[in-house]
Parts: structure tokens; sequence; C-alpha cells
């Protein structure tokens, strides 16, 4: 009686606000038992268990996630067998809907409400494990006079909560003893256990409601990830997430700076909007990798481990274990291939453009590249080449770095004794060093006139003849073309042949600069790991790349990072590591970011560039609605603010 009489108390004390010993969570849960639920200390009410009709309905609810969690419920009640403990699983009202105990104490159990039946809501049995797990959203521990209702502080209640794919609690698994030693540190290994059940039971209900769907799975350890991952989620063909375990949802929402409590919020926002990664990723993520290698960074720079299940080798599911069919049914998805989806990280135009290149590279049609300096026709010309020719070779010729004089000799090669100097057993010629593969001509809007007719005889009859022979030799190559120049200006003013231009032109693609991608984080941390795989970047650091034009492109990106990586003092880029023109330089609409809104003069409606009015009509209704606040607005549109001036940026130089 002293006892309870000291309880309640301390109780008084600590609604009246003295200081306490006792955890911040149980004090807040004392203060809702008499603010909220209007419990009386002084009132002990014996334990609750519900009719048994009530009881079926609550069981025939919550009979899909009975299903899912009953292995991982039972071999934790075998990893505490002979420990007197007992473990409860409860829906979201606190109703117990399964039960595993020993049967020797039943009467016993029963009395304490440690059985099937029993309802722990708060709001029915006051500080209690079950009861604030569902009011906190917290695995926690409840022990002994932790407990607000004098009846239950003989018992150690230590609980976790499940959440199903949308984010939402659904359940509670709580492991409970009915005596237990007085420190409250003796049921940290209860803790431990509950919470890992409750993962594992988080992650087969991922698995089991997203069987068409991909699957991540997430890990600190390389070694665990396939078989015990930290966090899953679940992504749909465009790389949205639709779902996620609650530690996935805490991953993901430090990246946004949101709370993990509004995980609505996290639904429908792409991959890239938390990793250095895209939806294209995915198949390299795969158990066909080793684990070491599928490594996975979160803007924030932290180093994850993946595993991406893919939804067509998916067959069967269980709480613990993934079992795959030895024979993939095919996709009806088209995915672009490997070498193309590596180029970008979500940029839209980049990704349709790649589109039509995977259709265009299964065929033998010249294609000529063209874009700013810097921007990665190269890049394109080698993916372009994986993708069609990959044994043969690649032979790249930059016709602008060439002497004029020796230009002719390189490409076609010579014959014997040629001229004087030349090798008396002739010599092979770059053309004709690419059989069987591709020949990139680079710059090729810097190739002298007179060259131009000779190129032209060879992609006219798939020939060359080297200088001072006579027999033309078979040569066959897939022409790859690319310029900085826009040839067909050229063609107009008579510095570049047309005919040339037609043939090399079967079909013509233009690059995007750096400045107008949206997929500028992706970019900056491909470099980074190419250069230096343990090395990251600060979040003040990638804001000031992207407030730079980049008038060098993909080039000086690569340049810069290069130097960054060269002078930093730790792991991680800081602003400091970055040159003066990157540190300095002003935003995109600077004006405007200074005042964090922009006038609707600046983007008039009436004239949406050619192709871009749903784009442009969108930007305009979003940015209107949120008062013209640009941070506001691009909270909105789920991308961050740089992202968004940029896309603005692009769209005022299309119209």
């Amino acid at each position: 009686m002293r006892q309870h009489s000291a309880h309640i108390m301390e109780i008084e004390s600590v609604l009246a606000g003295e200081a306490s010993n006792r955890d911040d969570l149980v004090v807040e849960s004392w203060k809702r038992c008499v603010g909220e639920h209007r419990l009386d200390p002084e009132r002990p009410t014996e334990a609750y268990i519900v009719p048994d009709t009530l009881l079926r309905e609550h069981r025939e609810r919550s009979e899909r996630l009975i299903g899912i969690a009953r292995e991982s419920v039972e071999d934790l009640f075998r990893q505490i067998a002979g420990q007197n403990y007992v473990l409860l699983l409860t829906d979201e009202f606190g109703i117990t809907v399964d039960y595993f105990g020993d049967h020797a104490f039943t009467q016993e159990l029963k009395r304490a409400g440690l059985y099937l039946g029993a309802e722990w809501s708060e709001a029915r049995a006051g500080t209690c494990g079950v009861g604030s797990c569902i009011a906190t959203g917290k695995a926690l521990t409840v022990h002994q006079s932790d407990h607000f209702d004098t009846t239950h502080t003989p018992l150690s209640c230590t609980a976790s909560p499940i959440y199903n794919s949308l984010g939402q609690l659904s359940a509670v698994l709580d492991i409970s003893l009915l005596r237990s030693p007085s420190p409250k540190v003796s049921q940290n290994l209860a803790l431990h256990l509950v919470q890992g059940a409750t993962r594992r039971i988080e992650h087969a209900g991922l698995i089991n409601d997203m069987r068409s769907e991909w699957v991540l799975c997430l890990s600190r350890s390389p070694a665990m990830v396939d078989v015990d991952p930290e966090a899953s989620l679940a992504l749909d063909g465009a790389g949205r997430i639709i779902g996620m375990t609650h530690s996935a949802a805490r991953i993901l929402s430090e990246q946004t700076g949101d709370t993990w409590r509004r995980p609505q919020m996290l639904l429908g926002k792409k991959l890239q909007q938390f990793f250095f990664a895209t939806v294209d990723d995915l198949p390299h993520w795969t158990r066909i990798f080793p684990a070491q290698q599928r490594r996975i960074v979160t803007l924030d720079n932290t180093v994850w481990y993946a595993h991406a299940i893919d939804p067509a080798r998916c067959r069967n599911i269980d709480s613990q274990t993934l079992r795959l069919a030895t024979q993939p049914t095919p996709s009806t998805k088209t995915t672009l291939p490997a070498a193309l989806a590596k180029l970008h990280g979500g940029d839209k135009v980049l990704a349709k453009l790649l589109k039509g290149v995977a259709k265009l590279s299964k065929s033998q049609l010249p294609i000529l590249i063209q874009g700013e300096t810097g921007s990665g026709k190269e890049y394109l010309a080698k993916a372009i080449h994986k993708s069609c020719r990959p044994d043969g070779p690649f032979i790249a010729i930059n016709c602008a770095a060439i002497p004029e004089s020796l230009i002719e000799g390189e490409l076609f090669g010579h014959a014997a004794g040629a001229y004087t100097g030349a090798s008396r057993h002739g010599r092979m010629g770059l053309i004709e060093s690419a059989d069987g593969g591709t020949l990139f001509l680079d710059e090729i809007g810097d190739m002298p006139l007179a060259l131009q007719a000779r190129l032209l005889r060879f992609l006219s009859e798939g020939e060359v003849t080297r200088v001072g022979a006579v027999k033309p030799r078979k040569v066959d190559v897939r022409v790859l073309a690319a310029s900085l120049h826009d040839l067909q200006n050229m063609v107009q003013s008579n510095l570049f042949r047309s005919d040339l231009y037609f043939r090399l032109s079967g079909a013509e693609l233009t690059l995007p600069p750096l400045r107008q991608r949206d997929d500028f984080s992706f970019l900056v941390q491909q470099i980074i790991v190419k250069h230096s795989p343990e090395a990251g970047i600060s979040s003040d650091a990638l804001r000031a790349l992207m407030r730079y034009q980049w008038p060098g492109n993909l080039r000086e990106l690569d340049n810069v990072l290069q130097l960054a990586l060269a002078v930093k003092d730790f792991d991680t880029i800081e602003l400091s590591d970055l040159p003066e023109k990157i540190r300095s330089a002003q935003p995109v609409f600077a004006t405007a970011m200074a005042r964090q809104q922009l006038q609707p003069a600046q983007f008039p409606t009436e004239n949406p560039p050619l192709g871009y009015a749903d784009e442009w009509a969108q930007l305009q209704s979003v940015i209107q609605a949120s008062g013209g606040n640009i941070s506001r607005a691009a909270r909105v549109l789920g991308i961050n603010r740089s992202t968004l001036y940029r896309r603005l940026n692009r769209l005022q130089n299309l119209a």
C-alpha cells in the first residue's frame, strides 16, 4: 500500500511540474492519462478483456497481418523460450489479436491482461507498453512503476510499432513479463529483439503488398542487405515511391527535412529526390552483383548497400525468406540498354531523347549529335556503340585537333612509299581501324572542305582508298558525328557541304546543356564516385555548384570536382574547396532568388515555348498558388529550389 501511495504522489508531483527521473515518454504519457483520458491514479482498474464477439471482429480485420507476422512472432518466442516472457500482437486500437505465452500460467496472465483479447489502449489502461507505443509511434519500454495504473506496476512491457506500406501505424508487437528485475536496463535486450521482429514483419508486409513492383532493400552492412535489411521501399515503373517500411520513411524524411510522422508527403516522390540514383539503376542492385558493389548514397552522403528485388522474379515471399524463380517471367516494360541508362539521373528531356536513341542504336543509320562544348557528345556516342556494336572497336577522331596537312593520311592511311617519309609497309588509317565497330567523327564542322568530299565518297560507298593506292578497301563501320556548331547554318554559309550534312544526319540529336538538366545532383555524385568512391559533398558545396551556369558543361564540372577532391582536407568536399568563381556565382534569376518571389511579367503566359505549354502552365500555376514564393513552389512540386530555377531558366530561353 505504501508503494502505491508513493507512486500516486510521484504522478501528482509530475503533474504539478516538478522534475522527474522518469523517461520523457513516460512523463508525457502520465500527463495525457490525466489531461486527455481523464484517468485517476487513485482508482486502479483491472485489466480488461473484450467480449468474444468483439475479439472475433478485431481478429478478422487483422487476419492478413496475423498471417504475415506469425512466423516472425513465433521465431521471437522461440528465442525467449524459458524466460517467462509473453508476446502480444495488438491491432492499432490496442486489442490483442494474437498471443504467445506459457500455458502453465494462463490464469495469472489473464488476470494481468497479458492474454488474447486484452485491451491495452492508453485511454483504457493508462501508461503501458502498447498504449504508449500507439500514442507516440515509437518503440519503448514501460517498466514496473512507469505504468500509470498501480494494477500494472508489477509488469514490464516492451513494445514496438508495426507500420503498413503506406506509413500508417497498424499494429504493435509487445513483449512482457509478469515479474522482472528492478533495473529498467534489464529490458534493453527485449527492446532490441522486438524492434528486429517488427522490422522483419514490415518488410514481409511490403513485399507481399508490392509483388508486381520493384522493392529496394537497404542496409549499412553489405553482409546483411540480402538477408536482413534495415529498411525497404517500393517503386513503380517511373521510379516513384509507392510504399515503405518505417525505417525507410525515417531515412527518406531526413533527406527532405520533413517529419517522419507525415509519410504521405514522401509517397509519389522519385528516388532521385532522396538518393544519387534513379529507377534505371535498379538492375545494378540485384543479387547478380556482389553486395559490396551495390552502393547507394543518400543526398546527405550516407552510404548504404542495396538489394533490388525484381517484380518479374518474385514468386513466393514469407516473413523470413525471399524465394526467386529460376526462370524470370519476361517483363512487358521496356528499359534502356545499360550503357544509355547510365547517362542520366532522371532528367526528363534527356530520358525522352535516350528512348529514341535506344531504337536508333539497332539500325545502321548515321547519327549527328549536336550540343554545347562539354555536354557529353562523346559519352553518348560511346553508349550508342556499346548498345549496337559492343564487340567492335570504337575509334574517335577529333577533326579539329589533327593538322590539315595530316588529316587525310590519318583518316585514310597510306600505301607503301606513298610519299617521302611514308612507311615502306604502308599504314592503316583510322577509318579502316574502325572496321566492324564505330567511327566517331568529333567536331566534324571543323573538317576542311577539301577533305569533306573524300569523306562523302567513303560514306556513300563504304570503301576507303589509302593515299597513294589505287585499289579501294571495303570497310564496315557505324558512323557517328558530333559538332558544337550549327551545321545547318554552316551549310547556308558555304562552310560545310550540304551533301555531307545530309549523309551524316540520318538522325539528329541535340544534347541539353548542363544548366538545363534536372539531374544535376546525380551527375555530381557520378563524377565523385568515378574519381574517389569514398568521398562525398556537403549540401553547401552542392548548392554552390547548382548556382553556377557551367559554360563548359560536364567537362568543366568534372574538372572542378577533380580539383576539389585534390585540395579537400577531409572525406567530404566543402564549399571552401571549390574555386572562387563557383563560390561567388550568382544563381539564375538572382534578383528573384533574393526576393524569394517572381513577378508575373517575368514569365509571360501568353507566349509559352513551343512544345512546352503544359510544363509552362504547371509551373505558372504552382508559383501563383504559392504567392510567388519559389521555395514554397519547389516544395509543392517535390523538387529543390535550384532545380526549379533551372527549369524556369530553360523555359525562358526557349520562349
